[in-house]
């Protein structure tokens, strides 16, 4: 809409202009000086209209970055505090594991980490959406290496009931979860199940359920974000619990 306000703008002072110098033309007979004056500052006016145009059109963007963002809000900025030393794995050096059932990450790879500007006031504030950092460390694009590392092949389609994975935080961003690579996993299957049966669905179960535990005072923070980079397996029939008490998964 702005793009075209500027335009329709440049428009009609092209008309405005055009019809002053023609009738500049047919008046030769005023003074020149006065003549070339007029025209000097049509000429000012034509140079600086699409900069002015342009700044307004800059500034309106700024504005709505700045109001679409929470993070510079409430102090939230985008970092990754792992909880071990890290560093970028070789292609294929990574394994996944299995614990009751169920697949976790290797942790020489994928530690786990923490954003630790996210505090649990953050997490209560009603404003809080985890778009505010998703993606803001390492792009959806960037994460797809996490798939090399495993030596897992990136399924052809992988979208609504036919994805069979999904890059996974392994300590969400519903906990203050890290967006770094090293917080990144492939978390696939099994295949042949309804989407709601698949690994990462069940994972999501607990997520949401220790989210609450948290916010309501029932879990602190730290022992939440510790104890899913651990196992997020361990806390399943309880969030499976919680989940048809609520009604929420």
């Amino acid at each position: 809409m702005r793009r075209l306000k500027r335009y329709i703008f440049l428009a009609l002072l092209a008309l405005v202009v055009t019809t002053i110098y023609i009738a500049l033309i047919h008046n030769r007979s005023h003074d020149s000086g006065k003549d070339r004056s007029t025209i000097e500052t049509i000429e000012q006016v034509l140079r600086e209209a699409p900069e002015q145009a342009g700044h307004r059109k800059t500034r309106g963007r700024r504005s709505e970055r700045e109001d679409r963002s929470p993070i510079s809000s409430q102090n939230v900025t985008c970092r990754s505090k792992y909880f071990s030393n890290w560093e970028e794995p070789e292609v294929a050096a990574c394994a996944v594991r299995v614990k009751n059932g169920y697949p976790v990450p290797d942790p020489r790879c994928t530690p786990g980490g923490v954003n630790p500007s996210i505090s649990i006031e953050v997490l209560r504030d009603p404003r809080w959406r985890t778009r505010s950092i998703r993606n803001c460390e390492s792009s959806e694009s960037m994460k797809h290496i996490a798939y090399r590392w495993y030596e897992i092949q990136k399924p052809r389609i992988n979208s609504n009931r036919n994805q069979v994975c999904e890059l996974d935080h392994l300590v969400p961003l519903e906990l203050g979860g890290a967006d770094g690579l090293g917080n990144i996993w492939p978390e696939c299957g099994p295949e042949g199940v309804a989407l709601d049966d698949r690994f990462f669905k069940r994972k999501d179960h607990v997520e949401n359920y220790l989210a609450e535990q948290v916010r309501d005072g029932q879990m602190s923070l730290n022992a939440a974000q510790h104890g899913i980079a651990f196992d997020w397996t361990q806390y399943l029939r309880d969030a499976e619990s919680w989940c048809r008490a609520n009604r929420r998964c």
